[in-house]
């Protein structure tokens, strides 16, 4: 049967002894509905409960609670198993928390999330495998738990957010020092925090496409919402951070990174793409898209479109599923020829080279 996480917004005065009986009332009558409830979690803090249920239809789920209790959830929506398990850890009660009369879950399911983009850009470097493991185990020390991982890109998720920002802190450390003789690494790391179940589809799917949208401001920085910052201050007394190996990104600059974004990654192999579309299409002038997005990527707009397109055509290019001038064009550049001359002036080599490289092949579990 399917497998479903709803969401539950509680008022203040709900408690977690309140919802460990609320899910005692469900475990009670479930068979009535052919559900199963395997357990919850809830966040006293942000007053939200998630449940995670097995169930014929999200109908079943709705009839369960209103049965039970009365509390129809907010929020309804279809999950892997495992992959709830990769984001928060388990998927049934954790045995502290059984043979006890109430079952008093104290475990929220907010998490801090970090994305991780390691790039390779030497033609000579025969290392590459050796730092992406080393990655693997700073993740590892910090308590991460691997959510997806592929060539260039680990997704992580933390319980703690000062383990989240320590381990992106030590990861930055060990490719700073892996390219003090020559560089051979580009990194993206980006840190943000969520629920797993929002208005999307997806679970997480808000904080994780948010923490991937900050790596691709691409600014060799750490970049990371305002709420992880303050979440990591607030529980280490406000200790502060370089500000030279973060960038912190507030609500109404995350506004405009989503909207440019979600634009961006729509029409970005557009080769007609330019300021002016942009303009008409988000509402801005010119001056302010430009005033708007030098605080936040520290480059123009063409710069930064110019930047985004030549790192997935780099991506691309290591696939190997692809020509060069297939690439060209897949990635909105108007000819192969413009986009060698650019590929060589960000690379220093030529496209035709990156089928050269040795070690590119996938390795590695990959979710």
């Amino acid at each position: 049967m399917p497998i479903y996480m709803d969401r539950h917004d509680v008022s203040d005065e709900v408690t977690a002894e309140i919802v460990a009986q609320l899910h005692q009332e469900d475990l009670k009558i479930q068979h009535k509905f052919d559900c199963k409830g395997m357990t919850y979690w809830f966040d006293d803090q942000r007053k939200t409960a998630f449940c995670l249920i097995e169930a014929p239809n999200s109908d079943a789920v709705k009839k369960m609670h209103d049965s039970a209790h009365g509390e129809v959830p907010h929020r309804i929506i279809e999950v892997d198993d495992s992959i709830v398990e990769s984001f928060l850890g388990r998927i049934e009660d954790p045995k502290k928390s059984q043979n006890t009369r109430l079952n008093i879950i104290n475990d929220p399911a907010f998490r801090t999330l970090m994305v991780v983009e390691l790039n390779r850009i030497s033609l000579r470097d025969q290392s590459y495998k050796k730092l992406f493991k080393c990655t693997l185990e700073e993740i590892g020390k910090f308590n991460g738990r691997i959510v997806k991982q592929k060539r260039n890109y680990i997704l992580t998720s933390f319980v703690s957010v000062t383990k989240a920002v320590l381990c992106a802190l030590e990861i930055q450390k060990l490719i700073t020092n892996y390219n003090s003789d020559k560089k051979e690494i580009e990194y993206n790391i980006g840190l943000n925090a969520g629920v797993p179940v929002t208005e999307k589809d997806g679970l997480f799917e808000e904080a994780v496409k948010m923490a991937e949208r900050f790596c691709a401001i691409n600014n060799k920085q750490i970049v990371m919402s305002s709420e992880v910052i303050d979440l990591y201050e607030g529980e280490n007394q406000n200790i502060t951070i370089d500000s030279k190996l973060v960038k912190v990104i507030y609500p109404s600059d995350t506004v405009f990174l989503n909207t440019l974004m979600e634009h961006i990654e729509k029409e970005w192999s557009n080769t007609s793409l330019n300021v002016e579309i942009f303009s008409k299409n988000l509402g801005y002038s010119k001056s302010k898209l430009y005033r708007k997005i030098m605080p936040i990527a520290g480059k123009s707009l063409n710069a930064f479109l110019k930047e985004y397109r030549l790192s997935h055509a780099l991506r691309l290019l290591n696939e190997q599923s692809l020509n060069v001038s297939e690439i060209a064009f897949e990635t909105g550049f108007n000819s192969p020829t413009y986009f060698t001359r650019e590929f060589k002036k960000r690379y220093g080599y030529l496209p035709t080279q990156v089928t050269r490289m040795s070690g590119i092949e996938n390795f590695g579990p990959t979710v």
